[in-house]
């Protein structure tokens, strides 16, 4: 599809970080777009400071008939739906054995039902129109999980068995389906825990916002079935597919022993 002035696009997630660059992208093409978020003044002030006229949508992902109410108010005042950019997510870094049940109920509530509520809410106004498309951003995690983010990796991996089939079964329907596999993007997702990374996560290696937001938008435009940004995380999940011990060895080269601590 081509994303141009009258695309009505709605993004969650869209405050700050990778949502917040993906609606500043589309508002730049003329897109009108959808902010969903939690917060309502940040969704506001971002609307206001946006070209263009956008709707805020303040709503928590984890709360299907919030979701539903939010996707069917933004098509009705845009006038349809096109594009739908299922981003929203959190993470809490934690090896499993100190993890609080609680942390890995809200990563699976918002990473993972979120993204199902979101196209659950969205996908009727698509295949209404037999046109659209839907992103969904998970995860390089997704292809290959970390020590101390293995409820994080389980809910991308989770995106990423659902969109895979979801765009099989869109075939024949005019709607579209593009998968993101970013990996460390320069945002505010981790801030509340940076004391307690682990040393496998490089901060210096993240790349702006911005640059996977234009990826994102021409990955959509050529219906691209998959993102892989930077390029790197595509030969994580090569070589983890051909062989998982092999890309054990390659991690504990590049990243150290603490992202494959076994070797056997």
């Amino acid at each position: 599809m081509k994303i141009e002035p009258g695309t009505c696009a709605l993004v969650t997630g869209a405050s700050s970080g990778i949502g917040r660059a993906i609606a500043e992208a589309l508002a730049r093409r003329g897109a009108q777009v959808g902010l969903l978020a939690r917060s309502l003044r940040e969704l506001e002030a971002l609307a206001d400071a946006l070209p263009g006229r956008h709707v805020a949508l303040p709503c928590d992902v984890g709360d299907a008939a919030a979701v539903q109410a939010a996707t069917d108010r933004f098509a009705a005042e845009a006038g349809g739906l096109d594009l739908v950019v299922a981003n929203a997510g959190l993470t809490h870094y934690r090896t499993v054995a100190e993890q609080p049940l609680a942390e890995v109920e809200q990563m699976t509530r918002v990473n993972w039902l979120g993204t199902v509520y979101t196209v659950h809410a969205a996908l009727p106004h698509l295949l209404a129109a037999h046109r659209g498309h839907i992103v969904v951003v998970s995860s390089g995690a997704g292809l290959r999980s970390f020590p101390a983010a293995a409820a994080y990796g389980a809910t991308k991996a989770a995106q990423r068995g659902y969109s895979t089939a979801l765009r099989h079964e869109l075939a024949h329907t005019g709607v579209s389906v593009t998968t993101v596999y970013p990996g460390e993007i320069a945002t505010a997702l981790h801030d509340h825990e940076r004391d307690r990374m682990p040393p496998w996560y490089r901060a210096k290696d993240a790349r702006p916002a911005t640059t996977l937001a234009t990826k994102i938008l021409k990955a959509v435009e050529h219906d691209r079935r998959e993102l892989y940004h930077p390029p790197e995380v595509r030969l994580l999940g090569i070589v983890n597919g051909i062989s998982p011990k092999l890309a054990d060895r390659m991690l504990h080269r590049l990243r150290g022993a603490s992202a494959a601590p076994r070797l056997d």
